[in-house]
């Protein structure tokens, strides 16, 4: 995966929750929590992007 691509999709992401955030109306505990699992998702995505995380491919659900 190249940098340009990892920058783009954080681009978008972040460029999407500053939207949901601002322009969709929630309770501010419903977006605290949309926002910590939009983070830990991008941040498991950067891990496994990068290599750093194989071990997640072995889990089944």
């Amino acid at each position: 995966m190249s940098l340009i691509t990892v920058l783009v999709v954080l681009i978008v992401v972040g460029v999407l929750l500053w939207l949901i955030n601002s322009f969709i109306p929630m309770d501010r505990k419903i977006k605290s929590i949309l926002n910590i699992l939009v983070v830990v998702l991008v941040i498991i995505w950067l891990l496994k992007a990068f290599g750093l995380l194989d071990s997640l491919s072995n889990i089944t659900i």
